[in-house]
């Protein structure tokens, strides 16, 4: 039996701010129980809700040692969905009103996450082969294992592996706090270890010290060796390149599933979605006061608001787009001159655009189901879910060709009848426009070559079995079998 265990600053169902979540907390399910038993360590925040808290049991506590403090760690369990979820406590870190606060009171909180996660393993008697740790909150575990627990045997031989979300967020302050804080010796703060640029990088420690890094999609860890996405590490990622791979994210196909979702007004599956899908539609422009008509394109929108996803490009060609004959729905909320823009354009174009400036799950999904084509022009997309999503409810994507969309959005070539959705190459607002109005083109002139493309966008499988597969694979090497 190979023990696996994963680090996560959040997860499903407990605490979720992004995807990072949706992977921690659905991946451990579809690994082969006879073969894996796969286990999930993270904080007891104060804000995660009251009936999860509930359903914890106390196990133990100890102080340990964190830079020049001596500190609490409590230990809590429980099991959800077959897998076995371990809570660290500590109240003095972990009882803010949300998971994430700033530096540098973040990357001391994380510091102390980082060593409790080893600390805690010969308490609760579980030593795994490879800790799987995730994104720059986790990034100070395989420091701290190469460093002073090499002292104790228990901890010989344990791997572990550094999995990237998003490399813009990286952890970093300047050395001498984070030398406080972390209590690491001189040794590690120098240009091969954990400094960057003259500061400490919890994240760089990771990628320097782990056995192995992995990135959501194939695409984004070939981007990620370049400056323009490497975010100031592209040199480390490239001399790494040998331990370096992307295994593209899932999405949980039964939360995701048009046959059987209660949010939906009619349930469709890839027989049925001819005559059944269109009645989302319908009751969607019902609801949100747009113009009813069951032939108009409608163009989905399920995004946070920012710049990395491609708003600029949108904000720059929408009065252009609205002359077309399309509607647009925009469900999310970010950045205030892009819930600005939507709320204008929902004025300006009153019964073609709807601007829902905030979030809400089941309306995500009406979104996906109703939709016709599903707009996601991101500027860099380490994977991805939305596009999954979409696809996966039929709804054909229309992407900018980089990371995770990229590699699972095969684009519409109709001298082939091949493609799954749409895509441009060049981050430029013209390019976007025109290859929305060939979706028009398909969706208006073509509806036979659109209604196969659904097809195939339908028989995609994009569930975490397909990526636990990989990782299986991956732990595997290296374990060494």
């Amino acid at each position: 039996m190979k023990r696996i265990l994963f680090a996560t600053s959040e997860a499903v169902p407990f605490i979720k701010t992004g995807g990072l979540a949706d992977v921690a907390g659905s991946l451990p399910k579809c690994f082969d129980k006879r073969y894996f038993d796969i286990r999930v360590i993270l904080p007891k925040y104060a804000c995660m809700k009251q009936e999860w808290k509930d359903k914890m049991e106390y196990v133990t506590h100890f102080y340990m040692d964190l830079g020049y403090k001596n500190c609490y760690v409590g230990i809590l369990q429980m099991e959800y969905d077959g897998i076995k979820f371990y809570f660290i406590d500590n109240e003095y870190y972990f009882s803010g009103p949300k998971p994430y606060d700033s530096a540098p009171w973040d990357l001391e909180k994380f510091a102390f996450f980082s060593k409790a996660v080893l600390s805690v393993l010969p308490v609760i008697d579980f030593r795994p082969d490879i800790i799987h740790c995730h994104d720059w909150q986790t990034g100070l575990v395989p420091v701290y294992l190469h460093d002073s627990f090499q002292q104790n045997q228990f901890f010989w031989g344990i791997k572990t592996i550094m999995t990237i979300h998003n490399l813009k967020f990286q952890g970093v302050y300047d050395v001498k706090t984070i030398k406080e804080l972390t209590g690491l010796s001189d040794y590690y703060f120098t240009p091969d270890k954990l400094e960057a640029y003259k500061d400490g990088n919890f994240l760089k420690g990771g990628i320097v010290f782990a056995d192995a890094v992995t990135t959501v999609s194939n695409t984004y860890a070939d981007e990620i060796k370049t400056p323009f996405y490497g975010e100031g590490l592209d040199g480390l990622l490239r001399a790494r390149s040998n331990s370096l791979r992307g295994i593209v994210n899932g999405i949980d196909y039964n939360d995701f599933n048009p046959e059987t979702d209660i949010n939906l007004s009619a349930r469709y599956n890839a027989t049925t979605f001819r005559k059944e899908k269109v009645k989302n539609k319908i009751q969607l422009q019902k609801d949100l006061g747009l113009e009813q008509d069951p032939k108009a394109m409608m163009i989905g929108i399920v995004s946070r608001l920012t710049d990395q996803k491609g708003f600029d490009l949108i904000a720059y060609i929408m009065d252009e787009l609205c002359q077309d004959s399309v509607q647009i729905v925009a469900l999310g909320t970010g950045d205030e001159r892009y819930e600005n823009m939507f709320r204008h354009f929902d004025w300006k174009y009153h019964g073609k655009v709807s601007a829902q400036i905030y979030y809400d799950e089941s309306m995500s999904h009406r979104i996906y189901a109703a939709s016709d084509a599903f707009l996601m022009p991101s500027l860099f997309e380490p994977c991805g879910l939305s596009q999954l999503m979409s696809l996966r409810y039929g709804t054909l994507p229309i992407v900018r060709e980089t990371g995770g969309l990229k590699d699972t959005v095969e684009p519409y070539n109709e001298f082939e009848g091949t493609g799954t959705g749409f895509s441009f190459s060049n981050y430029n607002a013209h390019e976007m426009l025109s290859t929305i109005r060939y979706a028009e083109r398909i969706y208006y002139d073509k509806k036979r070559e659109w209604n196969k493309m659904v097809d195939r966008a339908m028989a995609k499988d994009f569930s975490w079995s397909n990526s636990a597969r990989q990782y299986e694979e991956m732990y595997n090497w290296l374990i060494g079998e």
